[in-house]
């Protein structure tokens, strides 16, 4: 089960610093005071954290990057494992960072599938990406919890596994014999990140980095591009030193749908993902795509027919990753959906070798508009609450069946009194810091 390689129980729980900033009834008493989070802090919602696949080498590094940035609230959303969250509050406070937990699913709507629907994922018809934000129980797991984590993490592994020995099979058969299985994969990861090994959840990208390292320690630069093209079938794109080029043709090339290496994926449904969340003390938030695609997910074709989708599916909170995004698609998209009641955060995911800035920004390196960073910042003040509230066995933003706060007569007032408590809990973190 989950439980036996998951973190090791530690006497400092990664939540506990939200039970050392007041009474509810305090921080509740300040917020009917006016209050906003100063405009001077940045934010981001989503990164990845090794020993997931990411461009940081460490969780240090992550959070080093962050405060230099200025980036003051950062979110975590990993695959599967949290062992890594302790040493992330432990780091994130020690710099001024007001860490939010979170996780990130992969599902799969079997009726959107047989539609031929894509959702957010432009490749995969039916494949549902789905967050959880503001997690709070991921250090002592329900049963429920504990059983849906171990499910997913046994189908994911039992896939890599298939796909490394396909992988190997064809690299083999074109004269270079790579000498990796899954475990040795694992091995990379930990020797990497020091972490470990029960910790790993493998994904695609680790077995396409370890698959290009091995590659370069075999084969010469003068003959590479050679032997890639009878690997491929087809003439690879990327300069004989680019190992990341490379990695992501090898995924391109060998293991997407379609391709010799590919293995279908074994996904949970997206009740079930949603319910892992819900256990785990969180809010399903829904990924949107928009233009981050070549050709935009029918699911997500009008932000009409989007916003519609949202509200039956009970979402009240979405998420951006805007460097995907062109300004003014980001802004019809955010502001339609923010003005439908849902609740919008942002942020840059840095799931691939690729460092970019860790405050978001829009597609080509474009400034995110003032008016869209204003409701971010709303998004990240209601998932400061929602921890803060959810940290002392209260309600958050939506309680574990995923009914919204039944404190508030309407979305908006809800929101705004998230926003108020939020700005107030976050206000108080970064005074605690300060003091120490």
């Amino acid at each position: 089960m989950y439980k036996e390689h998951s973190a090791k129980q530690n006497s400092l729980r990664a939540t506990d610093f939200l039970l050392q900033l007041g009474m509810v009834e305090q921080v509740k008493a300040c917020a009917d005071g006016r209050c906003s989070l100063s405009k001077t802090i940045e934010f981001n919602s989503h990164i990845h954290l090794p020993p997931n696949f990411s461009a940081f080498e460490s969780v240090s590094e992550a959070v080093n990057l962050a405060a230099q940035q200025n980036v003051r609230v950062l979110g975590a959303g990993n695959y599967y494992d949290f062992s890594v969250y302790n040493e992330f509050a432990q780091a994130a406070f020690k710099k001024g960072i007001f860490p939010l937990f979170g996780t990130e699913i992969i599902a799969l709507e079997r009726n959107l599938q047989q539609q031929v629907i894509r959702v957010n994922d432009p490749g995969n018809p039916g494949k549902y990406y789905i967050c959880g934000k503001g997690i709070s129980r991921f250090e002592r797991l329900s049963r429920r919890a504990d059983e849906l984590l171990s499910v997913i993490r046994s189908n994911d592994a039992l896939r890599i596994r298939r796909m490394e020995e396909k992988l190997s099979r064809v690299f083999s058969e074109r004269g270079v014999e790579m000498g990796l299985t899954d475990a040795s994969v694992i091995d990379r990861v930990v020797r990497r990140y020091g972490c470990d090994r029960l910790t790993v959840t493998l994904q695609e990208r680790h077995l396409a980095q370890a698959f290009q390292e091995v590659f370069f320690e075999k084969v010469p630069e003068e003959g590479r591009i050679q032997r890639l093209a009878e690997i491929f079938g087809c003439q690879a794109k990327s300069g004989p030193q680019d190992a990341v080029g490379i990695q992501n043709e090898i995924r391109s090339n060998l293991m997407k749908a379609g391709k010799a290496c590919f293995v279908e994926e074994k996904f949970v449904d997206l009740s079930q993902a949603k319910q892992l969340i819900l256990e785990l003390g969180g809010i399903p938030c829904y990924p949107v795509l928009a233009d981050g695609a070549k050709q935009r997910c029918e699911y997500e074709i009008r932000v009409e027919e989007l916003i519609g989708n949202l509200n039956a599916g009970g979402y009240s909170m979405a998420e951006f990753i805007p460097v995907r995004n062109q300004p003014e698609v980001l802004a019809e998209y955010v502001g339609a959906i923010r003005k439908a009641g849902i609740a919008v955060v942002a942020g840059t995911e840095h799931n691939t070798l690729d460092m970019l800035p860790i405050a978001p920004t829009c597609a080509d390196g474009q400034n995110l508009p003032e008016q869209l960073k204003d409701i971010f910042r709303e998004g990240v003040c209601v998932l400061a609450a929602h921890a803060f509230l959810s940290a002392h066995g209260l309600c958050g933003f939506v309680d574990e069946r995923n009914n919204p706060n039944p404190d508030y007569n309407s979305t908006a007032e809800r929101i705004e009194g998230f926003r108020k408590i939020g700005s107030v809990v976050l206000e108080r973190y970064f005074q605690k810091q300060n003091a120490n």
